[in-house]
C-alpha cells in the first residue's frame, strides 16, 4: 500500500494538474511523466472531501473504522480497471477496495490510506438504475450490474413475471457483494446458494483486466470469483438464472421446545427437494428464554398474543430456548385452491408443539422484503445504526447438537441478545466445490447466524461482552484445537495463517492465483 502521506500528495498534485491539462496547459516532467490524459480523467473521479471519506470509513458493523484517502466514483467498469492499473503503476501500489452498500461488519470494504470504489456510482450518469439490469425472457436470465441492489433486480424481473431462485434475507445489498461471498437463504436447500445460479460474470481483475468468464470460458476465474471474498476481482456484471415468479406465499412459523425434533424436522424438510413438494423456503430461528420473558412484546411476524403464548411455552417447559422452523409455500392462481391442503398435509409429518403453528398469507414481494420493513422499524427506533458484532458460521450436521448444548445452553445461556439467532440446514451437493466458498465436509451442514446488535442502554449494549461471547464460540469451533470444525461465513481473519486455515484444501489454488497476480492486492472482500 502506498504510504498515506505519499498518496495524499499524489492526489493533490494530480488533481491540480488534471485541471490545467483540460485547460490545455502543457504537462512536463515531475510526477506525471508516466500518466496520460486517461489517468488524469480517473483522478478527477476521486473525491477527497470529508463527507465522502468519512462515509467510507465506517460500515454496517460499526465495530472498526478506517479512513481512506479518497473515494472513487466510476461511471463505467472500465474506470475501475483504469484505477487498478494506475495503482499498479506506482512504485508502491495503493489499496483499492470496492464498496457496495457497506453492509460488511468488520471493515472488509475499507481501504485505510487507499481508495474506496463507490460501486453505486456505476451507471449513475443520467440513467435510471434499471439501465444496468436487463432481463432475457426467452433465455430466462437477468444481466445485473455488480452494484445493483437485489430489491431492484426483483422489481425488474417481476415486470416480466420472472424471479431469481435464491434470495438472501435482506435485499438492499448488492449483486456483486453477495456473489463474492455465496448468497445464502431459505431457498438454498433446493437451488443452492446464489453463486450456484450464475451463468456468466464480467470481472475486473487485480491486474486491471476486464474479463468475461463462465463455466466454459475463463473458467478458473469464474469459479475463483464466486464465493472468493473479493480476492480475485471486482464483479461488474452477473448473468443470473430466473424462473417463473409466484404471486403469493403461505408464510409459516412452527415452534419447538426441544432441539432434537427441531433439527430432525428441518432435515426432513430439506430432503423434499423436488419442485412442488414441501416448502419452497426453509429457515430456522433460536429464541433464548430471556428474550421471550424480558424482550419486546411484538414483532413484525408475531402479535403480542402470540409472543405471550410462546413465553408461556418457554416457562412451562423450562426450555432454555424456543426454536422455530420458518417455512414458505409459494402459490399462484392455479394452485391457490390446493395450497392450504398441501400445507396441512406437510405439517402432519412434523413433530412441533401442537397448537403452535402461526400462518400468514403474504404477497411474494412482501415476503421477500420482510427484513426491509423491519429495517424501517429499527431506523425509527434508532436501533439500526448501532454496532453489529455479527458472527456467521457453517456447522457440520454431526456436531449441531453439540453446538446447541455448548452455545445456546452454555455460552449464551443467560444472554438476552437484541437481534436474531438463525439456525437452518443446507444440502452440500447443491454447492459447486470448484467455487472458492468454503463449507464443512458433510452432506448436510447448518448455517448459524448470531446476528446481535449492541443497543445503547439495553442488556445487549456491551459490545465487548458480545465480542467475548463470539470469541468463546470461535474457540469452541476451532478445528485446529480439536473443536467442532465450523467454517466462518462472511469471514474475517487477521492473519495469513487464519486465511490458510479458512481455505483449507483450497489454499493451494488460492495461493497459485495470487502468484499469477489474478488476486486483488489489499482487498479482503466485496463490501456488500
Amino acid at each position: 500500500m502506498m504510504p498515506r502521506a505519499q498518496l495524499t500528495t499524489f492526489l493533490i498534485v494530480t488533481s491540480f494538474l488534471s485541471t490545467v491539462t483540460y485547460l490545455g496547459a502543457p504537462v512536463h516532467g515531475g510526477v506525471l511523466t508516466s500518466y496520460d490524459v486517461s489517468s488524469l480523467d480517473i483522478m478527477s473521479k476521486i473525491h477527497t472531501d470529508h463527507d465522502a471519506t468519512t462515509k467510507a470509513s465506517s460500515d454496517f458493523g460499526h465495530i472498526v473504522h478506517a479512513t481512506p484517502n479518497g473515494v472513487f466514483r466510476p461511471s463505467f467498469p472500465a474506470d475501475i480497471a483504469a484505477l487498478i492499473r494506475l495503482s499498479l503503476s506506482q512504485p508502491t501500489p495503493f489499496t483499492v477496495a470496492p464498496r457496495g452498500k457497506g453492509h460488511s461488519s468488520r471493515g472488509q470494504a475499507f481501504a485505510p490510506g487507499g481508495i474506496v470504489v463507490d460501486m453505486s456510482a456505476l451507471g449513475d450518469h443520467g440513467h435510471h438504475t434499471s439501465h444496468r439490469i436487463d432481463v432475457s425472457v426467452d433465455r430466462m436470465y437477468v444481466d445485473a450490474g455488480g452494484e445493483q441492489l437485489w430489491i431492484d433486480v426483483l422489481r425488474t424481473a417481476l415486470k416480466h413475471g420472472l424471479t431469481p431462485r435464491v434470495w438472501t434475507d435482506y435485499l438492499r445489498i448488492t449483486v456483486g457483494g453477495t456473489l463474492s461471498n455465496a448468497g445464502i437463504g431459505g431457498q438454498a436447500f433446493r437451488h443452492g446458494p446464489q453463486i450456484s445460479n450464475v451463468h456468466e460474470l464480467d470481472v475486473v481483475t487485480g491486474m486491471g483486466e476486464m474479463i468475461t468468464c463462465s463455466p466454459e470460458v475463463n473458467s478458473a476465474l469464474f469459479f475463483a470469483v464466486l464465493g472468493g471474498l473479493g480476492q480475485f476481482g471486482v464483479i461488474t456484471r452477473a448473468r443470473i438464472r430466473l424462473e417463473p415468479a409466484p404471486k403469493r406465499v403461505k408464510w409459516v412459523r412452527i415452534a419447538y421446545s426441544d432441539v432434537h425434533p427441531f433439527t430432525t424436522d428441518q432435515e426432513l424438510l430439506i430432503s423434499k427437494r423436488a419442485s412442488g413438494s414441501g416448502f419452497d423456503y426453509v429457515e430456522g430461528q433460536v429464541q433464548l428464554n430471556r428474550t421471550l420473558t424480558q424482550g419486546r412484546r411484538s414483532s413484525s411476524f408475531f402479535s403480542a398474543t402470540d409472543l405471550a403464548r410462546l413465553t408461556g411455552l418457554a416457562i412451562d417447559t423450562g426450555s432454555v430456548a424456543i426454536y422455530y422452523i420458518e417455512g414458505a409455500m409459494y402459490y399462484d392462481d392455479n394452485t391457490a385452491a390446493s395450497v392450504d391442503q398441501k400445507l396441512d398435509a406437510l405439517l402432519e409429518e412434523l413433530s412441533f408443539v401442537r397448537g403452535f403453528v402461526f400462518v400468514r398469507d403474504a404477497s411474494y414481494v412482501e415476503f421477500l422484503d420482510r427484513v426491509g420493513r423491519e429495517e424501517q422499524n429499527l431506523r425509527s427506533a434508532g436501533a439500526w445504526d448501532v454496532p453489529h458484532p455479527w458472527l456467521n458460521l457453517f456447522v457440520p450436521r454431526s456436531r449441531i447438537l453439540h453446538f446447541d448444548a455448548a452455545v445456546f445452553k452454555g455460552i449464551l445461556r443467560n444472554a438476552n441478545p437484541v437481534g436474531l439467532i438463525l439456525m437452518y440446514p443446507m444440502n452440500k451437493d447443491m454447492w459447486d466445490d470448484r467455487m472458492t466458498a468454503m463449507t464443512p465436509d458433510e452432506d448436510v451442514f447448518y448455517a448459524v447466524g448470531l446476528l446481535r446488535s449492541a443497543v445503547a442502554g439495553g442488556s445487549g449494549g456491551d459490545v465487548e461482552q458480545l465480542e467475548r461471547e463470539n470469541a468463546a464460540v470461535l474457540e469452541l469451533c476451532d478445528l485446529a484445537g480439536g473443536g467442532i470444525g465450523c467454517r466462518q461465513y462472511l469471514p474475517h481473519h487477521a492473519s495469513r495463517d487464519g486465511w490458510r486455515r479458512h481455505f483449507g484444501a483450497k489454499w493451494g489454488r488460492v495461493a497459485d492465483l495470487k502468484a499469477r497476480r489474478l488476486i486483488c492486492e489489499g482487498a479482503e472482500w466485496f463490501g456488500l
